[in-house]
């Protein structure tokens, strides 16, 4: 499938759902407490967009070739899970990190993103991989721009999580996005220089980073979607959607509570407040 250049009336349906998506993990925010179950905090999302944001989860009952239904509405994916976790009712504990991932459909259009959440007081550790794992996520948007490649993305977040002792998982990536959940292209979070597609304006696409602890090497449990790492390190993963501009890139995902952007990015290069 090729991949599809946005109009400016399409992108502004998309940067509607994108910020129903960020709005949606503002609302969420304060209930990532110790105790709380992640199946509540599923329910709090899926009742939040239906009834407030009148938007539709689009985890809900997706089901992509060889897949068994998603059978919830948010992704919680709790340590060692690095992506696809199901919701249950296993109360997290303090200490814990959790990464809620997020997508929206609102009039046809997707908005998709994820944070990482510390559950109380969590370890230096764990504080240092979400923190690492969120710059790593900004290195690859800040080679945004027309002319640039998938690869230089790639680049970016891999010897930037490298060089500060984490692994990137290469089995996940970003993704194109529009009316359907998941379009071309495929953003890898690894890659070379100057190699891949190359970018337009009007291209819209996710980069969602998932750095580990230890390895690389992932496992599936037998729910048919929560993926581990295999050394059961930790795993964190941040994630925006944004689309290529004339002269660099916009973020999405914004909301008045987005976490800005590291002091690495310049306020040129940061996305307009929303």
């Amino acid at each position: 499938m090729p991949i599809q250049i946005k109009t400016p009336e399409e992108i502004e349906k998309l940067r509607i759902a994108g910020r129903l998506a960020a709005e949606l993990l503002d609302y969420i925010t304060p209930f990532v407490q110790p105790g709380v179950t992640t199946n509540e905090l599923d329910r709090l999302c899926h009742d939040y967009q239906v009834n407030v944001q009148h938007s539709i989860p689009a985890p809900l009952n997706y089901a992509p070739g060889g897949h068994m239904p998603y059978p919830k509405s948010i992704c919680t994916s709790v340590n060692q899970q690095i992506c696809h976790g199901v919701p249950n009712d296993k109360p997290l504990k303090n200490g814990d990190i959790v990464n809620i991932d997020v997508t929206v459909i609102k009039d046809g259009w997707h908005g998709d993103s994820s944070r990482m959440y510390c559950v109380g007081n969590v370890s230096p550790q764990a504080r240092r991989l979400c923190d690492i794992t969120w710059q790593a996520l900004w290195h690859g948007i800040a080679q945004v721009r027309p002319g640039a490649t998938l690869g230089d993305i790639g680049h970016a977040i891999q010897t930037f999580a490298e060089t500060n002792g984490y692994s990137v998982v290469r089995e996940f990536c970003g993704h194109g996005i529009g009316r359907k959940f998941h379009e071309e292209p495929q953003v890898l979070h690894y890659g070379r220089p100057g190699s891949g597609v190359r970018l337009q304006p009007g291209m819209v696409f996710t980069i969602e980073p998932m750095i580990n602890a230890g390895r690389r090497e992932i496992r599936q449990m037998p729910d048919g979607w929560t993926v581990v790492t295999r050394d059961r390190s930790l795993s964190a993963q941040w994630e925006h959607m944004l689309t290529v501009t004339e002269t660099g890139y916009e973020v999405l995902t914004v909301s008045g509570h987005t976490p800005p952007p590291p002091d690495f990015i310049t306020a040129t290069d940061a996305p307009p407040a929303p």
